[in-house]
């Protein structure tokens, strides 16, 4: 199945909103980090396609129509290529809202204090699926939050400059008539424009607000510790 959608916009930036709002649009299966973290057998993919700038496509992206968020956006320019038919949603949200998001979130739980860490440790010393699960969050950490941020994520204004940059490579890649630059809060109207498509009836979703980002980890941590024990 050929990818028709890339998002290459950064986690926090609506990525899930966006993945649930192209569901319902009818790319049922849309690719998100959710979805490595729900098949961490994939990871080696990643990894692949981050060491040789090739991987096998059609097994990474078997049943799927989209993708959005990590780990596909680091990737955009290669999955272009290889979808040069693909549509570009570049999702942004405004800088200061976006890190604070990302550093209460993503940065905090890729730097947990030593308690915290040793005792995860113990739990994944015990359990194979957990194990999987934080090879995939040590994958994200090293390629997004040391990689795309030179490991100068909680200095703000190095991250301003790289949050940016990466705006304007994108805009400055992808054709014009492929891209759509889209904030979430602007609802179902530029979107469905985008992809063509009509309004859908339901009204539009706003998912992974920060405050249920740490309640959506542990549900996953407790969804494999769960899957080890049965």
């Amino acid at each position: 199945m050929s990818i028709k959608i890339i998002g290459a916009g950064f986690p926090r930036t609506g990525t899930l909103t966006l993945k649930n709002a192209l569901e319902t649009l009818g790319y049922k299966k849309t690719y998100h980090y959710v979805d490595l973290i729900a098949n961490s057998k994939k990871l080696k993919y990643w990894k692949e396609l981050e060491n040789k700038g090739h991987t096998d496509f059609e097994t990474l992206f078997n049943g799927f129509e989209a993708t959005v968020d990590f780990p596909g956006y680091p990737y955009y320019k290669i999955l272009l290529k290889k979808y040069p038919e693909a549509k570009v949603i570049l999702t942004k949200r405004d800088f200061d809202l976006w890190y604070e998001s990302t550093y209460k979130t993503i940065w905090k739980s890729a730097n947990k204090p030593i308690t915290e860490r040793l005792n995860l440790l113990k739990r994944k010393l015990l359990n194979k699926n957990l194990r999987a699960i934080f090879k995939c969050v040590k994958f994200m950490r090293r390629v997004y939050l040391l990689g795309q941020f030179d490991n100068q994520f909680n200095n703000k204004e190095q991250a301003k400059k790289v949050y940016f940059k990466h705006i304007k490579e994108v805009v400055g890649h992808v054709p014009e008539k492929q891209l759509l630059i889209y904030d979430v809060a602007q609802g179902w109207e530029p979107l469905c424009q985008f992809l063509e498509l009509p309004i859908p009836p339901q009204e539009f979703p706003h998912l992974n607000k920060r405050e249920n980002f740490h309640n959506m980890v542990k549900k996953m941590i407790a969804k494999a510790s769960k899957n080890a024990i049965e």
